[in-house]
Protein backbone atom coordinates (compact mmCIF):
# COMPACT_ATOMS: atom_id res chain seq x y z
CA UNK A 1 0.00 0.00 0.00
CA UNK A 2 0.74 3.89 -0.41
CA UNK A 3 0.43 5.02 3.01
CA UNK A 4 0.46 9.02 3.56
CA UNK A 5 0.79 10.21 7.10
CA UNK A 6 -0.30 13.99 7.53
CA UNK A 7 0.74 14.91 11.39
CA UNK A 8 3.73 12.49 12.03
CA UNK A 9 4.07 9.13 13.57
CA UNK A 10 6.20 7.40 15.57
CA UNK A 11 9.47 6.34 13.70
CA UNK A 12 9.41 2.89 14.77
CA UNK A 13 5.79 2.40 13.27
CA UNK A 14 7.06 4.21 10.07
CA UNK A 15 9.84 1.80 9.49
CA UNK A 16 8.01 -1.04 10.56
CA UNK A 17 5.43 -0.23 7.81
CA UNK A 18 7.99 0.02 5.65
CA UNK A 19 9.65 -2.76 6.15
CA UNK A 20 6.64 -4.69 5.43
CA UNK A 21 6.70 -3.86 1.93
CA UNK A 22 4.15 -0.56 2.08
CA UNK A 23 5.40 2.74 1.02
CA UNK A 24 5.06 6.07 3.18
CA UNK A 25 5.06 9.51 2.86
CA UNK A 26 4.64 12.10 5.05
CA UNK A 27 3.34 15.20 4.17
CA UNK A 28 1.02 17.80 5.19
CA UNK A 29 -1.54 19.21 3.38
CA UNK A 30 -3.35 22.11 3.50
CA UNK A 31 -7.05 21.54 3.59
CA UNK A 32 -7.26 23.09 -0.15
CA UNK A 33 -4.82 20.12 -1.39
CA UNK A 34 -5.71 17.83 0.64
CA UNK A 35 -8.40 16.05 -1.34
CA UNK A 36 -6.37 15.72 -4.59
CA UNK A 37 -3.77 14.20 -2.74
CA UNK A 38 -5.91 11.77 -1.33
CA UNK A 39 -6.22 10.22 -4.81
CA UNK A 40 -3.00 8.98 -4.98
CA UNK A 41 -2.57 7.05 -1.25
CA UNK A 42 -4.06 3.30 -0.57
CA UNK A 43 -4.65 4.72 2.85
CA UNK A 44 -4.08 8.18 4.95
CA UNK A 45 -3.03 8.33 8.91
CA UNK A 46 -4.07 11.55 10.22
CA UNK A 47 -4.01 12.83 14.19
CA UNK A 48 -5.98 16.29 14.97
CA UNK A 49 -4.24 18.65 13.21
CA UNK A 50 -5.59 17.67 9.84
CA UNK A 51 -9.88 17.26 8.88
CA UNK A 52 -10.91 15.09 6.35
CA UNK A 53 -14.10 16.08 5.26
CA UNK A 54 -16.81 15.03 2.53
CA UNK A 55 -15.27 18.15 -0.07
CA UNK A 56 -12.03 16.41 0.48
CA UNK A 57 -13.89 12.82 -0.25
CA UNK A 58 -15.50 13.83 -2.99
CA UNK A 59 -11.97 14.86 -4.87
CA UNK A 60 -10.71 11.24 -3.78
CA UNK A 61 -12.70 9.18 -5.43
CA UNK A 62 -11.87 7.47 -8.33
CA UNK A 63 -8.63 7.16 -6.90
CA UNK A 64 -6.49 4.55 -4.83
CA UNK A 65 -7.74 6.16 -1.43
CA UNK A 66 -9.35 3.12 0.38
CA UNK A 67 -8.49 3.60 4.31
CA UNK A 68 -8.73 6.48 6.62
CA UNK A 69 -7.04 5.97 9.95
CA UNK A 70 -7.43 8.54 13.23
CA UNK A 71 -4.10 8.02 14.80
CA UNK A 72 -6.13 8.77 18.33
CA UNK A 73 -9.51 8.23 19.91
CA UNK A 74 -12.12 11.20 18.41
CA UNK A 75 -12.96 10.55 15.12
CA UNK A 76 -14.84 14.03 14.58
CA UNK A 77 -12.15 15.68 12.29
CA UNK A 78 -13.32 12.88 9.81
CA UNK A 79 -16.62 12.76 8.28
CA UNK A 80 -16.75 9.00 8.91
CA UNK A 81 -20.41 8.28 7.63
CA UNK A 82 -19.83 9.69 4.36
CA UNK A 83 -16.60 8.05 3.94
CA UNK A 84 -17.95 4.78 4.58
CA UNK A 85 -21.35 5.79 2.37
CA UNK A 86 -18.41 6.21 -0.04
CA UNK A 87 -16.61 2.84 0.50
CA UNK A 88 -13.82 4.33 1.83
CA UNK A 89 -13.45 2.50 5.75
CA UNK A 90 -12.93 4.70 8.36
CA UNK A 91 -10.41 3.23 11.83
CA UNK A 92 -9.30 4.79 15.31
CA UNK A 93 -6.86 3.72 17.74
CA UNK A 94 -9.60 4.06 20.97
CA UNK A 95 -6.65 2.02 23.10
CA UNK A 96 -3.86 3.49 22.68
CA UNK A 97 -3.76 7.06 24.35
CA UNK A 98 -6.74 6.45 27.27
CA UNK A 99 -3.42 6.79 30.01
CA UNK A 100 -2.22 9.58 28.67
CA UNK A 101 -5.26 11.53 28.87
CA UNK A 102 -6.55 10.43 31.91
CA UNK A 103 -3.26 11.41 33.76
CA UNK A 104 -3.31 14.72 31.85
CA UNK A 105 -6.49 15.23 33.39
CA UNK A 106 -5.66 14.36 36.69
CA UNK A 107 -2.80 16.78 36.15
CA UNK A 108 -4.91 19.98 35.67
CA UNK A 109 -7.30 18.96 38.69
CA UNK A 110 -3.98 19.03 41.11
CA UNK A 111 -2.75 21.81 39.21
CA UNK A 112 -6.41 23.72 39.65
CA UNK A 113 -6.15 22.62 43.08
CA UNK A 114 -2.98 23.46 44.46
CA UNK A 115 -2.39 27.07 42.21
CA UNK A 116 0.50 24.74 40.16
CA UNK A 117 0.48 26.98 37.21
CA UNK A 118 0.26 30.58 38.60
CA UNK A 119 2.28 30.33 41.52
CA UNK A 120 5.15 28.78 39.36
CA UNK A 121 4.20 31.29 36.80
CA UNK A 122 5.10 34.22 39.61
CA UNK A 123 8.05 32.81 41.10
CA UNK A 124 9.36 33.12 37.08
CA UNK A 125 8.59 36.72 37.21
CA UNK A 126 10.92 36.85 40.83
CA UNK A 127 7.62 37.04 43.64
CA UNK A 128 7.52 34.93 46.29
CA UNK A 129 3.35 35.20 46.40
CA UNK A 130 3.09 31.95 49.62
CA UNK A 131 0.25 34.17 51.15
CA UNK A 132 -2.12 34.29 47.69
CA UNK A 133 -1.38 30.85 46.81
CA UNK A 134 -1.07 29.38 50.22
CA UNK A 135 -5.00 28.47 50.22
CA UNK A 136 -5.31 25.18 47.76
CA UNK A 137 -7.58 22.45 48.17
CA UNK A 138 -6.82 18.40 48.56
CA UNK A 139 -8.68 16.12 45.78
CA UNK A 140 -8.61 13.33 48.35
CA UNK A 141 -12.08 13.14 49.91
CA UNK A 142 -13.83 15.75 47.02
CA UNK A 143 -16.14 14.12 44.75
CA UNK A 144 -15.40 13.96 41.01
CA UNK A 145 -17.63 13.84 38.20
CA UNK A 146 -17.27 12.18 35.38
CA UNK A 147 -19.02 12.78 32.32
CA UNK A 148 -18.45 10.22 29.77
CA UNK A 149 -17.62 6.79 30.51
CA UNK A 150 -15.08 5.60 27.72
CA UNK A 151 -11.87 4.35 28.14
CA UNK A 152 -10.21 7.45 29.33
CA UNK A 153 -13.15 8.19 31.44
CA UNK A 154 -12.81 4.85 33.45
CA UNK A 155 -8.91 5.31 33.49
CA UNK A 156 -9.31 8.43 35.21
CA UNK A 157 -12.10 6.71 37.64
CA UNK A 158 -9.55 4.17 38.62
CA UNK A 159 -6.75 6.93 39.70
CA UNK A 160 -8.89 9.24 41.19
CA UNK A 161 -10.25 6.82 43.50
CA UNK A 162 -7.34 5.61 43.78
CA UNK A 163 -6.00 8.79 45.68
CA UNK A 164 -9.65 8.84 48.00
CA UNK A 165 -12.20 10.75 45.65
CA UNK A 166 -15.81 9.82 45.62
CA UNK A 167 -16.57 9.20 41.74
CA UNK A 168 -19.69 9.66 40.11
CA UNK A 169 -20.66 9.56 36.84
CA UNK A 170 -22.78 10.33 33.56
CA UNK A 171 -23.17 8.58 30.56
CA UNK A 172 -25.77 8.35 28.04
CA UNK A 173 -24.91 4.55 28.51
CA UNK A 174 -24.63 3.20 32.19
CA UNK A 175 -22.01 0.18 32.47
CA UNK A 176 -23.08 -1.34 36.06
CA UNK A 177 -19.93 -3.54 35.46
CA UNK A 178 -17.67 -0.61 35.99
CA UNK A 179 -18.64 -0.33 39.48
CA UNK A 180 -19.25 3.42 39.14
CA UNK A 181 -22.09 4.93 41.04
CA UNK A 182 -23.61 6.44 37.90
CA UNK A 183 -26.29 9.38 38.34
CA UNK A 184 -28.27 11.71 35.99
CA UNK A 185 -26.22 15.08 34.54
CA UNK A 186 -28.39 17.14 36.63
CA UNK A 187 -27.42 15.46 39.44
CA UNK A 188 -23.40 15.29 38.45
CA UNK A 189 -23.17 18.94 38.00
CA UNK A 190 -25.17 19.55 41.60
CA UNK A 191 -22.92 17.46 43.59
CA UNK A 192 -19.72 17.58 42.10
CA UNK A 193 -16.51 19.40 43.69
CA UNK A 194 -14.48 18.62 39.78
CA UNK A 195 -16.00 17.65 36.71
CA UNK A 196 -14.39 16.41 33.93
CA UNK A 197 -15.20 15.97 30.64
CA UNK A 198 -15.03 12.71 28.33
CA UNK A 199 -17.30 12.71 25.21
CA UNK A 200 -17.04 13.80 21.87
CA UNK A 201 -18.20 17.20 20.48
CA UNK A 202 -22.08 17.62 20.89
CA UNK A 203 -23.45 18.89 18.02
CA UNK A 204 -25.30 22.06 17.86
CA UNK A 205 -24.48 23.55 21.23
CA UNK A 206 -22.18 23.02 24.34
CA UNK A 207 -22.41 20.40 27.07
CA UNK A 208 -21.08 22.91 29.79
CA UNK A 209 -22.41 26.61 29.31
CA UNK A 210 -23.85 29.02 31.33
CA UNK A 211 -27.28 27.05 32.33
CA UNK A 212 -25.00 24.03 33.77
CA UNK A 213 -22.72 26.39 34.96
CA UNK A 214 -25.35 27.88 37.14
CA UNK A 215 -25.99 24.06 38.93
CA UNK A 216 -22.38 23.40 39.84
CA UNK A 217 -21.60 23.82 43.16
CA UNK A 218 -20.07 27.19 44.40
CA UNK A 219 -15.66 26.96 43.59
CA UNK A 220 -16.47 23.95 41.33
CA UNK A 221 -12.90 22.89 39.40
CA UNK A 222 -14.20 22.01 35.95
CA UNK A 223 -11.24 20.14 33.42
CA UNK A 224 -11.31 19.34 29.73
CA UNK A 225 -9.27 17.18 27.63
CA UNK A 226 -11.82 16.05 25.33
CA UNK A 227 -12.98 18.57 22.93
CA UNK A 228 -12.99 22.75 23.00
CA UNK A 229 -16.52 22.95 22.05
CA UNK A 230 -17.87 21.16 24.60
CA UNK A 231 -17.11 24.33 26.80
CA UNK A 232 -18.83 27.89 26.36
CA UNK A 233 -15.95 29.70 26.97
CA UNK A 234 -17.83 32.74 27.33
CA UNK A 235 -19.49 31.11 30.03
CA UNK A 236 -16.80 29.89 31.30
CA UNK A 237 -14.53 33.08 31.85
CA UNK A 238 -17.71 35.15 32.95
CA UNK A 239 -18.10 32.01 36.06
CA UNK A 240 -13.99 32.19 37.04
CA UNK A 241 -13.82 36.23 36.79
CA UNK A 242 -16.91 36.00 39.51
CA UNK A 243 -15.58 32.99 41.39
CA UNK A 244 -18.64 30.67 40.98
CA UNK A 245 -15.89 28.33 39.03
CA UNK A 246 -12.76 27.88 41.67
CA UNK A 247 -10.78 26.88 38.41
CA UNK A 248 -10.43 25.66 34.91
CA UNK A 249 -7.65 23.05 33.38
CA UNK A 250 -7.70 23.70 29.75
CA UNK A 251 -6.28 21.06 26.84
CA UNK A 252 -8.27 21.36 24.11
CA UNK A 253 -10.33 24.71 22.85
CA UNK A 254 -12.95 25.77 20.37
CA UNK A 255 -10.50 26.90 17.81
CA UNK A 256 -7.35 25.38 18.38
CA UNK A 257 -4.52 27.12 18.03
CA UNK A 258 -6.74 29.45 20.86
CA UNK A 259 -6.43 33.14 20.17
CA UNK A 260 -8.81 33.34 23.34
CA UNK A 261 -5.84 35.11 25.53
CA UNK A 262 -8.46 36.23 27.86
CA UNK A 263 -9.15 32.80 28.90
CA UNK A 264 -5.29 30.96 28.91
CA UNK A 265 -4.29 33.95 30.89
CA UNK A 266 -6.60 33.82 33.25
CA UNK A 267 -5.07 32.95 36.57
CA UNK A 268 -7.22 30.38 37.82
CA UNK A 269 -6.70 28.68 34.70
CA UNK A 270 -4.05 25.58 34.12
CA UNK A 271 -3.61 25.25 30.60
CA UNK A 272 -1.61 23.27 27.94
CA UNK A 273 -1.85 22.65 23.64
CA UNK A 274 -3.82 19.86 23.62
CA UNK A 275 -0.98 17.28 24.32
CA UNK A 276 -3.16 14.89 26.67
CA UNK A 277 -2.14 12.41 24.11
CA UNK A 278 0.99 13.20 23.70
CA UNK A 279 3.16 10.86 25.72
CA UNK A 280 6.21 8.77 24.46
CA UNK A 281 4.45 5.93 25.31
CA UNK A 282 1.09 6.33 23.62
CA UNK A 283 2.84 7.43 20.69
CA UNK A 284 4.33 4.23 20.44
CA UNK A 285 1.11 2.34 21.11
CA UNK A 286 -0.38 4.81 18.28
CA UNK A 287 1.82 3.72 15.93
CA UNK A 288 1.55 -0.17 16.90
CA UNK A 289 -2.21 0.23 16.50
CA UNK A 290 -1.95 1.84 13.00
CA UNK A 291 0.40 -0.85 12.28
CA UNK A 292 -2.03 -3.78 12.96
CA UNK A 293 -4.52 -1.81 11.57
CA UNK A 294 -2.80 -2.07 8.43
CA UNK A 295 -1.98 -5.13 8.03
CA UNK A 296 -5.68 -6.13 9.19
CA UNK A 297 -7.36 -4.47 6.34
Amino acid sequence: MRILITDGMDRAAIAQLQALGHEVVEQFYEPDALGAALRDFDAVVVRSKTKVRQKHIDEALGGRLKLIIRGGVGVDNIDVAYAEEKGIAVRNTPCASSESVAEMALALMFACSRYVSIAGHTMREGKWEKKAYGKGVELQGKTLGIIGTGRIGLKLASVASAIGMKVIAYSRTHKPETGLEFVSFEELLQRADFISLHTPAILGRPLIGAEEIAKMKDGVIIVNTSRGANIDEGALLEALNSGKVRGAGLDVFVDEPTANLALVSHPNVACTPHIGAATGEAQKRIGAEVVEIISAF
